[in-house]
Order: structure tokens, then sequence, then C-alpha cells
């Protein structure tokens, strides 16, 4: 169990942070109601409303007019990426009277939260192309991220338990290359503190021993319980993430020796031998000697490069009183072609995985 510690006071190296200017984030605001207006109003949620190449087209030819400052921003993390894996974006525009935190986990109508739909996937297109997956939050490309009530010990994103670090569906054979977190309302104490760990900053603190072995295919990651099909067995405690379906043997490391991807996840991800335990060990170790976290507030919009880094989430206390932590969450690959066999013609969504774990 991993145990997130606060940088000292004064020090912690911190993520790169772009702050809107009042102008910068009126400019940004303007990007988005242009587009507001074409999303479905006064209909349901559906997953299916937002999966349109005509209306993300709109969204990609508008997001080329936000600020400049952010998207200089935006395409340099894409190109080159940072020491930390992380940037942050702060001031982007909300609407102006957000609804009730959902309860069950959906918003139940996009047009309320239309500002924010919009400058998210905005954002998103200057990372890549938006993929969502139609096993996890029934395809929705934009996704609330909120605590619901008798989920508190899972470990998914509708606990509130501390959520160990983790690359975001690290077993999907299209996992994303980032992930997009959109705050819409902090939690009320100030507790959840989005956390983050960057391999290259890790990478000094690995012995070549262990290098050598995380570079091997001695890994498995169980599925999330959202994913693997009906009668999916769980695993360990049953806290929710980790099915009885597993990712085929994988290596936690590649890619060139100075700059290497990761792959890990700290609760579902299973070394298969000792060897591979005592590697993964000391990779946990050197995580959380350099890891860095931040309390999102409404209007901070994080960027994690799921490829380089892995995040989580500090432990909090939701009321269930329409005003908990809410979150939008929203992915993007750097190429959506790879995944064309896995979806159907015009749409963004991944289909259900197979148990073997292919597509």
């Amino acid at each position: 169990m991993l145990t997130y510690q606060e940088p000292p006071a004064g020090g912690g190296a911190w993520a790169e942070t772009v702050e809107l200017t009042p102008q910068e984030a009126e400019q940004f605001r303007k990007v988005a109601d242009e587009i507001t207006g074409m999303l479905p109003h006064g209909k349901p949620a559906g997953p299916g409303q937002l999966d349109d190449p005509g209306l993300l087209a709109e969204i990609e030819v508008a997001a080329r007019w936000l600020p400049p400052r952010l998207a200089r921003a935006l395409s340099r993390f894409r190109r080159q990426g940072n020491p930390h894996g992380v940037l942050l974006v702060r001031n982007v525009p909300l609407d102006a009277d957000l609804p009730p935190t959902p309860a069950d986990g959906a918003a139940p109508v996009w047009s309320r939260l239309g500002t924010a739909t919009v400058g998210q996937l905005a954002v998103v297109s200057w990372l890549g192309d938006v993929i969502a997956y139609a096993d996890e939050k029934a395809g929705r490309l934009v996704q609330d991220i909120v605590p619901v009530s008798g989920a508190e010990e899972c470990q998914e994103n509708s606990g509130s338990v501390l959520l160990e670090l983790h690359t975001e569906d690290g077993f999907h054979p299209y996992k994303p290359d980032f992930v997009t977190l959109l705050c819409l309302r902090a939690d009320h104490e100030r507790r959840a503190r989005t956390t983050y760990g960057a391999i290259t900053r890790a990478l000094p603190r690995l012995s070549a021993e262990c290098v050598r072995v995380l570079r091997r295919p001695l890994f498995r990651i169980h599925f999330s319980s959202s994913f693997g099909g009906p009668g999916a067995g769980a695993k360990g405690s049953g806290t929710g993430t980790g099915t009885g379906v597993v990712s085929p043997p994988l290596p936690v490391l590649s890619g060139p020796d100075g700059d290497p991807e990761i792959v890990a996840d700290f609760h579902a991800m299973e070394p298969l031998d000792e060897t591979a335990a005592r590697a993964f060990g000391e990779l946990r170790d050197a995580m959380l000697a350099v890891l860095d976290g931040a309390v999102l507030e409404a209007g901070d919009l994080i960027v994690v490069d799921n490829r380089t880094a892995v995040h989580g989430r500090t432990a909090f206390r939701p009321r269930y009183d329409g005003q908990d932590r809410w979150l939008r969450r929203c992915f993007a690959v750097a190429d959506l072609r790879p995944s064309r066999a896995a979806r159907t013609p015009g749409s963004q969504v991944c289909a259900p995985l197979k148990p073997e774990g292919g597509p």
C-alpha cells in the first residue's frame, strides 16, 4: 500500500503550470461558447452525443483560437513532454451555474456543462485524438469523476480512499496517451490531492538490475472491474479494481534507456516471480521518493502523460450533499489509427475488450 507524503514546506518541485490571465480565460470562454450551441440541448447525456465526427472537427478548428500561450504549452507538452509528465492549467472557464454533483457518477444533461465540455475537448484536440472505451463509463467521451455512496473503498474513480498510483487503463491495447482531468468542484476539506510521479525522475534511483528486470515481460495487470465482461471474478479484497481477467505478460519499462515509457499499477499489477516482485518494490520506493501532487480547485485542468507518468489521489471524505468533488475526465491518443479495428467507422469509442485481453 502506497502512502503519499507531503513535500517539505517551501520545497518540492511542481509541475509546469499555465495560469490563464483574466483576458486569456475570457478568450477561452468565447471559443468554447461558440461551439456550445452545437451540443444537443435538453436531452439525456447519452454516450453517443459527443461521438460525432462533425462536432469534434468543429471543436478542433475552434481550438486553434485558444490563447496562444496555452496553445504553445499544450503543443510543446505533446511533442516534448516535461520532467514531471504533467501539465497544469489554471483558470479554465466553467459554466456559470453548475448543477449538483451527480450522485450516480454521470451528469444528466450535457447542455448544463457546455462550456466545460467543449473547453476540455478543445484542449484534448491539441494533444491528439479523443478516445473512449465502451466498457468504461458507457463509452462517454467526457466522463464524470465523482464519489459514489457505497463505493468508498473502491480502487476506482468512484471511491474516496487513497487511489494508488497507476497507468490509466494500462491493460488496454489502445490505452490513452494523455489523461485530462478538469475540476468543476473541489472536495469540501481540500484533502483530495491528485498525485503524480514521472519515470524519468525515478529512474536515477533504480539499480541496473532493477531496470533490467522491469524491461522484461514479467508483469500482468488485472482489468478494472468495468472491463472483462460479466462474471469476472474479483481479485484480492474486492475493493473494485482488478478482476479475474488479466493482461498478457508485459514489461513495466520500454523504449530508450534514458527516456523510457512506463506501464504500472501499484494495486492491480501482479509480478510473475520473486525477482519481478523485488524490482517492482524498488520501483514503488523510487516513485514515492519523487512523488508530487496538487489539490485541484475549480477551473484547474491537469494533463498527465500516461506514457511517462503514473497518477493517483489521496483520500478525502465525501458528504454526498450535492457539493462533493467533481472532476471531468477525457482521454487522448497521439494516433487514433492503430485502434481502427476496435472502433466502428466514424466513432472514437473502442469496442468492449474480450476476456483474453484483445479487442
